[in-house]
């Protein structure tokens, strides 16, 4: 497994952090699954449903509680309990067929209970009080 980090101004769009778009890039390039695209504007659940499966995906939701409250305001109800993190995590691991990058604050991706093996991680501090985002590569294991 390979691991970084690097330092990157923060950005609350993820994917317009150099170092982030670069691994983006390099790893699954640009046409992956996205549930949750900046600014939201569908319910992920059932955007995971609705999609067909693709080779590869990325995987950034809100990463607290207190975030998906404010992301989906006005876009209707949300549950804040960590089964609504597992279920969109098991959605999303039967629709990647080969990849996924996981964006948070923790290394949990959407890990080998579901099919996934760790194969790189980059982290990415933004200094003074800010939170590192962690970006977690992952592939899914042959059957």
């Amino acid at each position: 497994m390979q691991c970084e980090r690097v330092w990157a101004m923060p950005n609350k769009r993820t994917f317009q952090i150099k170092p982030i778009a670069e691994l983006i890039k390099k790893e699954i390039g640009d046409d992956y699954i996205d549930p949750f695209p900046f600014n939201y504007s569908k319910d992920a659940t059932d955007y995971l449903k609705e999609c067909e499966p693709q080779r590869f995906g990325v995987f950034d939701p809100p990463y607290s509680p207190r975030q998906l409250k404010e992301c989906y305001k006005g876009l209707g109800e949300y549950d804040t309990k960590a089964s609504t993190w597992s279920k969109w995590k098991d959605l999303m691991a039967n629709k990647v067929t080969e990849k996924c990058i996981s964006f948070g604050w923790n290394t949990g991706g959407l890990g080998e209970s579901r099919g996934f093996k760790i194969t790189r991680i980059l982290l990415v501090a933004h200094g003074g009080m800010h939170n590192d985002t962690i970006c977690t590569v992952e592939t899914k294991n042959a059957l």
